[in-house]
């Protein structure tokens, strides 16, 4: 019990995993740098001028840019992204470098980093309860995981930004009308009507003004105490009282309890700032570039470019095309980003991407984000690490084991099974134990809330009630319950690779 203990107090103060940049210890210090000049909006519209091969904040224009909406007039867009363009960022470059240093040391397996959140936010649903249910599930994800790995876990929600959609077709048509698609709250909207699914630029105003609103909540929740590790750990006890009797569940919880109790026996004050609050960051898929473009700044201080819109991007499947507007643009960022691939992508193609996305090979830079299904995952996984440590590249290997996972129900509802998601996890640990590599996150579509969209785990949701709450816009999200379930698999999992004994 005492190793636990001490293995999770090195796991929250030495490797700062509950530490907020405001009081991180000076060797990882970074300056608050607000990036405060925008690009100059005569170029929001107009065609770029640097040199071809020359990075800009516009030079993606002079490239294919899939899956982005067409507006019907031009002026009325140019008001929209100059609006935006002229506003204040979202987020901060020294925010954005303590990302950066901590998905660095993660590169190096020392951390963990996990992503959840909204499938789509939406306007109709935004309200402080669902921000701070979602936030609260993260962290208590986080301390679980944190106990398993005795390892720095990186909290980064899907959450202030994750507006726009991919869709496989353009339009969509229902008793012979042809609308568009609905692609997200920030381009149209969901109900089936002319007006509705017009592309609308000021949606993107409205998308960053419910941003900021998120973004201030979740720093208030960081910084307020909200994140208290007593009160992480006493809402995952309240999870484990639905378990059975001597579940393996009531054995974790109990040995986090009893690591918490040692720790006040020898003195450590968890009621310190370290224990009480968090760094928590945001990230979303980069796919609307005219909203990314007119948030992205020059940073004061250094001169390099960051996209304002979040701490961390990434760029989807469908628009990750090698000579695309989507890489084009998140080349010259200096954002961290993150890359989705799955059985479509060759070994040769991912070393081009990495080289693309990440030229200088810098630790931290790129994280693959890799969505295939626990089958043709054993069975191309290994090839693409194999064809990253041949090249000697840093990035950071994590696994999105839902969208892989996705299945129409009989009666029409778009759903996942937990037992899936679990298989494809599982396949993704055994896959890197094999290659001698770090598997380094997880990437989930989750909330907070009681719904049922996805079938299986504890929750008991089945085919049948997946009615009964099935709130989502977009594709089915995990419920609290089944997302903090997954939490222990994985925390089981960890302690397994880095070598600590299992809960028994």
């Amino acid at each position: 019990m005492k190793f636990s203990a001490v293995a999770l107090l090195t796991a929250f103060l030495s490797s700062d995993a509950f530490v907020p940049a405001s009081v991180k210890r000076s060797r990882h210090t970074a300056a608050l740098n607000v990036a405060t000049s925008p690009p100059p909006t005569d170029n929001i519209i107009a065609d770029s001028d640097a040199p071809d091969g020359m990075w800009a904040p516009d030079s993606w224009r002079k490239k294919v840019a899939k899956q982005m909406p067409l507006y019907d007039d031009e002026n009325e867009l140019k008001k929209s992204t100059d609006t935006i363009a002229k506003s204040a960022p979202l987020v901060f470059a020294g925010e954005v470098r303590t990302l950066h240093e901590q998905l660095a040391r993660a590169t190096q397996g020392q951390g963990f980093l996990l992503m959840g959140g909204d499938c789509a936010e939406s306007f109709k649903e935004f309200n402080v309860d669902h921000v701070r249910d979602t936030f609260r599930v993260i962290l208590q994800m986080s301390l679980v995981m944190t106990f398993g790995s005795a390892m720095p876990v990186i909290k980064v929600g899907r959450m202030a930004g994750q507006f726009a959609k991919p869709r496989s077709e353009p339009n969509e048509v229902k008793d012979g009308l042809s609308l568009p698609s609905y692609r997200g709250d920030i381009i149209n909207s969901e109900e089936f009507a002319v007006e509705s699914r017009r592309n609308d630029p000021e949606k993107m105003v409205q998308a960053y003004h419910q941003s900021a609103q998120t973004l201030n909540i979740l720093r208030a929740f960081s910084t307020g105490g909200y994140a208290d590790i007593s009160r992480l750990h006493a809402w995952n006890l309240d999870f484990v009282e639905t378990t059975d009797e001597g579940s393996r569940y009531r054995q974790f919880a109990q040995k986090v309890d009893e690591s918490l109790r040692f720790m006040k026996a020898i003195g450590v004050d968890t009621a310190a700032p370290e224990f009480t609050q968090v760094d928590f960051f945001t990230a979303h898929e980069c796919l609307l570039l005219e909203y990314e473009q007119a948030l992205t700044r020059q940073d004061s201080t250094t001169g390099g470019w960051y996209d304002c819109s979040a701490h961390m991007l990434w760029v989807g499947e469908r628009t990750r095309d090698l000579d695309g507007a989507h890489l084009e643009f998140t080349r010259g960022i200096g954002n961290p980003l993150g890359v989705k691939i799955s059985d479509k992508c060759t070994p040769e193609e991912l070393v081009r991407i990495i080289n693309t996305m990440n030229p200088q090979n810098i630790p931290g830079r790129l994280t693959i984000v890799v969505r295939m299904g626990a089958d043709k995952l054993r069975k191309n996984l290994p090839g693409l690490i194999r064809a990253v440590q041949r090249e000697g590249l840093s990035v950071l290997w994590i696994s999105d084991p839902v969208h892989g996972n996705t299945r129409k129900t009989e009666n029409g509802f778009k759903t996942r099974d937990f037992e899936a998601i679990r298989s494809e996890l599982r396949a993704f640990f055994d896959v890197h134990e094999e290659m001698g590599s770090h598997p380094g996150g997880v990437h989930l579509e989750m909330t907070g809330e009681d719904v049922t969209e996805c079938v299986g785990g504890m929750s008991d949701v089945t085919e049948e009630t997946l009615p009964h709450r099935y709130n989502t816009a977009c594709d089915p999200r995990l419920n609290g319950q089944q997302a903090l379930e997954l939490a222990f698999l994985i925390a089981e999992r960890m302690r397994r690779k880095v070598g600590l004994p299992p809960i028994e």
